[in-house]
């Protein structure tokens, strides 16, 4: 899967700040290093279908990042948050 821009709205990063302590750099080297993307719905319009991916920040941090794949390449962010340890057992993480 190649990502070549990351779309942010407002109410999802203020959500992603307070709620989940996650910011937009951590969603961001997430994204540019997961080598594995899941599928995790179908969208509601063909070929923008919901994805996670699961990965490590550049500082060690753990994280499930929830997107829509847009038709441009461009990731539309709908959460993220840390690993859970069952998550972390499962994709390898230490």
């Amino acid at each position: 899967m190649n990502i070549d821009d990351t779309i942010w709205l407002p109410h999802i990063v203020d959500k992603l700040t307070s709620k989940h302590g996650v910011t937009t750099t951590e969603v961001e080297e997430v994204l540019l290093s997961s080598l594995r993307f899941y599928r995790a719905e179908r969208g509601a319009r063909p070929g923008e279908d919901l994805y996670v991916t699961f990965g490590e920040t550049f500082d060690g941090r753990h994280l499930v990042v929830f997107f829509v794949l847009k038709r441009t390449n461009a990731a539309l962010v709908i959460s993220a948050r840390d690993m859970t340890s069952r998550e972390k057992r499962r994709h390898g993480k230490k």
